[in-house]
């Protein structure tokens, strides 16, 4: 029968903990599962990114010999920004140690990787979905606490530039989606300047998206087509429409949904550097000045030897270096 004295072994120590709660399965995010987000690790607790203030101008004629336009150098800023510590604590009490034995060829410390991986998974799952809600932040342009409306980081304010919006017009008379779609592309294009995409993206909200898929436009436009059948079936699958893919964002806490039900976020697809998801250390003496990993796992002895507390964590910064390249549609 298994002992508290069993965590004495290396199988949990920091690296060995660290290492099984980035193994555990992940449960994707829509935004994770598409690869969005660029992910890297660091070794300090900021981040620095590089504002290019460079702007495109004109050069006007003149006389041949004559001086011309004056050039003047690139003006760069440096705006650091600080990642987000997201602790989780969690316990594993004596008797839920003393009641396990070994059956057959387990032995007894499996048998406690198994209770401690199953707290692991529970802190993992947590995490994964915080990082995807603060993922979706930095598409909003507001990366919020888990309350829903502590800012933690206003990336508008940051970058000081504004939030880009377009009424698509649902209902009104006379307007044509495509052409709001185009508005919408141009608007996203100027932002980037000569920076290429792969493709635009919408995530929309559920009252946004009713309206997109019972649109005459959209009706008309797949009407006797092979995706008219996927637009009379399920109405949460993603489709093509005036350059951009369109899909229904599901993500929710609380009731909140990431994406307001009236809203859809316009969002450039294949821009190198656009979104940053960086992981800076954990706070504990074994990973100081270390490159950071998305995970972090630690338990020590709870007192008077009653079970192991243990902590998972991460430290991440989800960002868009280029804000107003993200288009806010509404109805």
């Amino acid at each position: 029968m298994a002992d508290i004295a069993i965590f004495d072994d290396e199988a949990f120590s920091v690296s060995s903990l660290t290492a099984a709660i980035n193994e555990q399965q992940y449960l994707p995010g829509r935004l994770s599962s598409l690869g969005l987000f660029q992910e890297e690790g660091i070794t300090t607790l900021t981040v620095q990114i590089e504002k290019d203030g460079d702007t495109l101008a004109l050069v006007p004629a003149g006389e041949r010999g004559t001086s011309g336009l004056v050039v003047g150098a690139s003006k760069r800023t440096l705006i650091p920004f600080n990642t987000v510590h997201l602790p989780e604590r969690f316990t594993i009490k004596a008797d839920e140690i003393q009641g396990i034995r070994a059956f057959g060829t387990r032995s007894e410390l499996q048998a406690v990787q198994d209770v401690v991986n199953a707290r692991l998974l529970k802190a993992r799952r947590q995490l994964d979905v915080t990082h995807e809600y603060q993922r979706m932040g930095a598409l909003n342009g507001q990366i919020l606490d888990a309350d829903g409306k502590t800012v933690l980081l206003d990336l508008y304010q940051r970058f000081g530039v504004e939030k880009q919006s377009l009424k698509m017009g649902f209902n009104t008379a006379g307007v044509k989606l495509r052409v709001q779609c185009l508005k919408a592309l141009d608007m996203q294009e100027e932002a980037l300047g000569s920076t290429t995409t792969s493709g635009a993206r919408a995530f929309c909200g559920k009252t946004f998206w009713e309206a997109l898929v019972t649109h005459g436009d959209v009706e008309k436009t797949y009407l006797n087509t092979l995706q008219a059948a996927a637009l009379r079936g399920d109405a949460r699958e993603s489709f093509e429409f005036g350059g951009i893919t369109w899909e229904r964002y599901r993500g929710r806490i609380s009731g909140q949904p990431f994406v307001h039900d009236d809203n859809a976020l316009l969002v450039p697809e294949g821009v190198p550097d656009l979104y940053i998801s960086a992981f800076a250390p954990a706070d504990y003496m074994e990973t100081v000045n270390t490159q950071g990993i998305p995970y972090y796992s630690k338990i020590e002895p709870m007192p008077f030897n009653k079970g192991m507390a243990g902590e998972a964590q991460s430290n991440p910064l989800h960002i868009c270096t280029r804000p107003r390249a993200q288009i806010l549609l509404e109805l």
